[in-house]
């Protein structure tokens, strides 16, 4: 299908109807421990960090063990308790990034008992807004739902906040593992929701949810109603759920603002420049840990699920093996597959026919998945000037026109088609009856103007 009339921002698709979400919508999340740990120095996209660990060094679960060297970087902790085995290069999604490699200690294990801040909601009156800013910057904590970006600029701001969204809408499929993250740990969700909005100024925080997660939405609706009736809970007086329609992809940024503050982003802008700061749910919970109870952001969950024998939801360290997870889940059950990093829609494909015995990747920050599917094969065709890219696009471009002006390398063309607003959805790729590439290209393209437009800017200072 295409947009149903409910939609709350443009164009947008429905891609599945939910069957994918019920593999593993209703498992527990399970913890899991491997025996060595591979921590990449670039836990996002251009986010590098300088190691500060060497060969035969002992470190503990939450040490520090690397310093932010670039603006997508925020400070990086050891995820297990152990001995580094080696510091090198490793590759990871067909790039080369430096590692820490950690054995872990065998004896290590969570505690069985949960913390307070996990059982019940905290008075936040106690807690300044300086404390929670220094402990986002100090535990590392990113966006764990997109793109890594470090949760304390968005935080740092000097414009005026009035909202502040918290995004628990997993719109994409297959995926499950922020859903569980809901049902499973509501209060220590809530609470790191109640330290965000502190943190931000805002008016009011909404925790935005699509009606496919009706138990999501009613647990955390009677813990905030409860919390309304106590006094020393002033703190989540002005946080509330939105329940929105189903709709891909809802959970991007830009979507997400315009159906919830019905406010939409300037080209070239942030979120901030309309009052508004959106974070993920894993985010918030991130928050909590850290700030509540001291660990900085060193696990997180982890969607294992498609073709595989027993999918599941687990919580493992930052650097467990993609490999090693799949494994854990029985394996891969077609032979001809694609195996992706994430959610299908938007996340890359890191291996084609995969036979189960070269390495795969390593679970960072914003690892929400790993998804096995099988592989059509399907060629690609000559595009019919359908427009069905351009009804769908939530950026509202022409995809089939860019991918035109790049194929013929007018990047001025793609400039003046605003190619550098696309959001990398993958709908125009979805709805292309051609099975046009043409979210790969846009995406190429965005990147592309976007370098000239840097360097226009540099040659003008």
């Amino acid at each position: 299908m295409w947009k149903k009339k409910t939609s709350k921002f443009p164009g947008g698709i429905h891609p599945t109807d939910g069957y994918d979400k019920l593999m593993t919508m209703n498992l527990p999340v399970q913890e899991y421990w491997p025996k060595t740990v591979t921590i990449l120095s670039e836990q996002s996209f251009g986010g590098t960090c300088r190691l500060l660990v060497k060969p035969k060094d002992k470190v503990k679960a939450g040490d520090l063990i690397g310093t932010a060297e670039a603006f997508m970087a925020a400070p990086l902790h050891a995820s297990v308790t152990g001995e580094v085995l080696e510091v090198k290069e490793v590759m990871n999604q067909g790039r080369k990034i430096l590692a820490c490699i950690v054995e872990r200690d065998q004896n290590q294990e969570s505690a069985d008992t949960k913390k307070a801040y996990e059982t019940e909601l905290v008075n936040m009156d106690e807690i300044s807004r300086e404390e929670i800013l220094a402990g986002i910057r100090d535990g590392g904590l990113t966006g764990m739902g997109g793109a890594g970006f470090p949760t304390h600029k968005k935080y740092e701001t000097d414009k005026e906040i009035t909202t502040l969204l918290i995004n628990g809408v997993e719109c994409e499929p297959f995926l499950t593992c922020d859903y569980r993250l809901m049902m499973e740990q509501s209060f220590a969700l809530l609470n790191g929701v109640a330290l965000l909005f502190k943190a931000s100024g805002a008016k009011e925080a909404v925790i935005c949810i699509e009606d496919n997660k009706p138990e999501a939405i009613r647990t955390l609706k009677e813990l905030l109603t409860q919390a309304g009736t106590m006094p020393d809970k002033k703190g989540f007086a002005n946080i509330r759920v939105e329940e929105l329609p189903t709709q891909y992809p809802q959970g991007g940024e830009r979507q997400l603002i315009q159906a919830v503050v019905k406010k939409e982003v300037p080209a070239g802008g942030l979120p901030a420049d309309v009052g508004v700061i959106v974070s993920n749910i894993g985010t918030a919970k991130a928050a909590a840990d850290m700030i509540l109870g001291g660990i900085p952001l060193i696990r997180r969950n982890v969607t294992v699920t498609g073709c595989v024998k027993q999918p599941g939801n687990y919580l493992v360290p930052i650097g467990t093996s993609a490999k090693e997870l799949v494994e854990l889940c029985g394996g891969v059950t077609v032979k001809e597959n694609r195996i992706i990093a994430g959610g299908p829609m938007t996340e890359p494909c890191v291996a084609s026919d995969w036979n189960g015995e070269e390495e795969l990747f390593y679970v960072t920050k914003n690892t929400s998945g790993i998804l096995v599917l099988p592989d059509s094969k399907e060629e690609e065709q000559p595009c019919i000037r359908c427009s069905g890219c351009a009804n769908v696009c939530p950026a509202g471009l022409v995809p089939y026109q860019i991918e035109y002006a790049f194929l013929e390398e007018d990047y001025d063309l793609c400039e003046q088609l605003h190619a550098s607003e696309c959001i990398a959805c993958g709908c125009c790729s979805y709805i292309c009856p051609a099975k046009r590439e043409l979210s790969v290209r846009t995406r190429m393209v965005r990147d592309m103007v976007k370098q000239r437009m840097r360097e226009r800017a540099v040659k003008k200072a």
